[in-house]
């Protein structure tokens, strides 16, 4: 690690398959969880790469998933399929799940899978870039253990329950779309904990509504379901906090009601008599063949077009540019790759457990 925090690129990525593989995971596996995981990283979102391998070590360990990845097809057609994941690692689920929907598009035009029993999957838009990197559009949703209140609650009944959406563009980077349906989401509070920071107020209130800021006690309450995300637009219906709401609830529906999954208050990960158990989460993968409709040249420029009109919309004041889904990715990877990836003083005490406890060497220079 250099002296302001950051480690290389190529030794997070190799550090976590090691971390897999230590766990049990095939290595082809370990490495489809680490691609998703140092793509999180590359593209600056903090809250789903490495800071969030120990989550992932810490759930295999304790037994609730599976180190090795077992898909089960249910149910297929020439271009729908129903998996079920049987607590696997969630990015390999979603990755040949993904992989599944896009040979079916390739061939009639649209695939779509629908998930039971996975895991956490890391970051929605690695799947359906996916798909835009191979000149298809891609949307890749899942639902989460609850932790938004609906609109006129303060109850958590719904995950953060992110969508995301790409499609190939003229540019240098396709247009991706990858955000939660709440206003933040516990990865992020999780990364205010780390660094010992505040969070906004807006982004959780606890069961009387009232606003809370510390990340170490949002957590604490969010795990006994005494604090709740706000949805994406806020509290009531002023700033239509109810989209958010509504934009949820249809992820849930797309996770749960295609596939005979689990929703809601069953993702909690908790058995009757409160024991651990499987967090039972659902996804759903739709790809499109743009050649099926358009030729391929045809759809990308279009996209690029409606790209470059929105950049060089009228600033605000005191605003330079205007940027698109995917642009501040597309540069925050090549800052990353050439600076090193951030790492604080928290995270790598969480490095230097699972080194230790798996005896991995070769990483005392680093952490």
């Amino acid at each position: 690690m250099d002296e302001n925090g950051y480690l290389p690129v190529d030794v997070v990525h190799r550090f976590m398959i090691q971390v897999f593989e230590g766990l049990g995971t095939p290595a082809e596996e370990a490495r489809i969880c680490a691609d998703v995981l140092i793509a999180s990283d590359l593209q600056g979102i903090e809250s789903h790469g490495i800071g969030r391998l120990k989550y992932y070590y810490d759930r295999i360990k304790a037994g609730v998933q599976s180190a090795k990845t077992e898909i089960e097809i249910v149910q297929e057609t020439e271009t729908t399929a129903v998996i079920d994941g049987h607590h696997g690692m969630g990015h390999v689920i979603a990755y040949r799940s993904m992989r599944l929907a896009m040979d079916k598009a390739r061939r009639y035009g649209l695939g779509a899978v629908a998930v039971r029993n996975s895991t956490h999957f890391g970051i929605a838009g690695y799947y359906a870039r996916m798909a835009a990197q191979e000149g298809m559009m891609g949307l890749a949703v899942t639902n989460a253990r609850p932790s938004v209140a609906p609109t006129f609650s303060t109850e958590p009944m719904l995950g953060t329950n992110p969508i995301a959406f790409a499609a190939p563009s003229d540019m240098e980077y396709p247009f991706c779309f990858d955000g939660a349906t709440s206003i933040s989401q516990r990865g992020k509070i999780e990364v205010a904990a780390r660094a010992e920071k505040e969070v906004p107020e807006g982004w959780v209130v606890d069961a009387e509504g009232r606003p809370l800021t510390d990340p170490v006690r949002i957590l604490e309450d969010l795990s006994q379901a005494r604090a709740a995300l706000l949805p994406l637009g806020g509290e009531g219906e002023l700033l239509a906090g109810y989209k958010g709401y509504a934009l949820a609830t249809m992820v849930e529906i797309l996770s749960a009601s295609l596939c005979g999954g689990a929703f809601m208050k069953d993702l909690l990960g908790v058995g009757p008599n409160g024991s651990r158990r499987p967090f039972m989460l659902g996804h759903f993968f739709l790809a499109i063949d743009i050649e099926h409709f358009i030729p391929l040249e045809v759809s990308r420029r279009i996209t690029g077009e409606i790209m470059r009109a929105l950049q060089a919309s009228r600033k605000a004041p005191g605003c330079k540019r205007v940027y698109v889904a995917g642009e501040k990715e597309y540069e925050t990877e090549r800052l990353i790759r050439a600076r090193g990836i951030p790492v604080n003083r928290n995270l790598r005490r969480e490095l230097q457990i699972m080194r230790d406890e798996l005896a991995i060497p070769g990483y005392e220079a680093f952490f």
